[in-house]
């Protein structure tokens, strides 16, 4: 499944922790913007992780699923090129 994940942390060291975790299963687009192409059971370990990490009350998590149909329509200008996603273990 293909996963645009997003977040908003206002603490540093929480922000950084929820960086590091996501750079294990995707490409980091923007600042708080990651792509993610991940198997039901990598999607299942990386919510947990996050779950973990975060404060509820104060941080926010999203997660966008792109359909196939829909991947094929994202459209992009400037910006560093995308990588293989395939590279990213969890």
């Amino acid at each position: 499944m293909f996963v645009v994940v997003s977040y908003d942390i206002p603490e540093d060291s929480r922000r950084t922790k929820v960086h590091s975790i996501l750079k294990s299963y995707g490409q980091w687009m923007q600042f708080s913007v990651f792509e993610c192409d991940l198997t039901e059971t990598q999607y299942a370990k990386l919510r947990s992780r996050l779950a973990k990490v975060i404060k509820p009350e104060s941080d926010s998590i999203r997660f966008y699923f792109l359909c196939g149909c829909c991947q094929g329509k994202i459209e992009r200008i400037g910006g560093e090129a995308v990588r293989d996603n395939s590279i990213f273990f969890a």
